[in-house]
């Protein structure tokens, strides 16, 4: 098995450098490659990412910022590998998790694994934003009458011909809510797994804001009410 591991990137010229460092460094289970979109930064990230030298590194950019879930569109459609999982490059997550989110696909237990972050003091940066989290990820368990722990993680691992079929449209931070929407919908539950996470505040360039949450619950509700999508096979 293939791993594709994409990395949206805008404006991260203080982390760049050793968000690749970290992914690259990883002892995988499998073969990766690493897909870094540059999102139009207008910082020195570019440069940083012109001098990289990796075999398994390919970046491609964007002469224009369009959003996260744009930026994983094109490192989707471009991906080679099986399966694929979203690393920011912002590096509140760590990439030595990425074997144990892997583990339960290898040893055939899952098919799509969501890593579950444990807020604690010395992870979150604000009160609000983990019961902004919180209540996003309720919503959904409520409308689609699941158990999962955290919608709003990078961390999600999925067949990549799997996240193509569910032609994700959100092109900003909204594409978390809809990924988890349209599984939800299908009723394929995201097995979870534990993972370690260091949240950034603003004054170090944390993007999300409340109005994302509310995206998110808007997301969360147009997708319960479509129709789940007909198994061909059943046709």
């Amino acid at each position: 098995m293939k791993l594709s591991i994409l990395m949206p990137v805008y404006n991260e010229e203080e982390r760049i450098a050793d968000a690749l460092k970290q992914a690259l460094a990883v002892d995988y289970p499998c073969e990766i490659e690493l897909v870094v979109v540059d999102d139009g930064s207008r910082d020195g990230t570019g440069e940083i990412l012109g001098r990289a030298d990796d075999a398994r590194l390919r970046v491609i950019t964007h002469q224009r910022n369009a959003g996260k879930g744009a930026a994983i569109k094109t490192a989707v459609d471009s991906a080679e590998g099986e399966y694929m999982v979203i690393l920011d490059a912002d590096l509140e997550y760590d990439p030595q998790d990425i074997p144990r989110l892997l583990d339960p696909v290898l040893d055939g237990r899952a098919t799509v694994v969501y890593g579950n972050r444990t807020f604690g003091s010395h992870s979150a940066y604000s009160f609000w934003y983990v019961m902004g989290n919180k209540g996003v990820t309720m919503a959904a368990n409520v409308l689609f009458n699941s158990y999962i722990g955290d919608l709003e993680t990078c961390f999600k691992l999925m067949p990549v011909e799997l996240y193509r079929s569910l032609d994700v449209r959100s092109r900003g931070f909204g594409m978390e809510a809809e990924v988890t929407g349209k599984l939800l919908r299908r009723r394929i539950r995201p097995y979870e797994v534990p993972i370690s996470y260091r949240a950034r505040g603003r004054e170090e360039g944390k993007k999300i804001t409340w109005k994302d949450g509310v995206e998110a619950l808007w997301i969360l509700g147009r997708e319960r009410t479509r129709r789940r999508p007909v198994d061909p096979a059943r046709r």
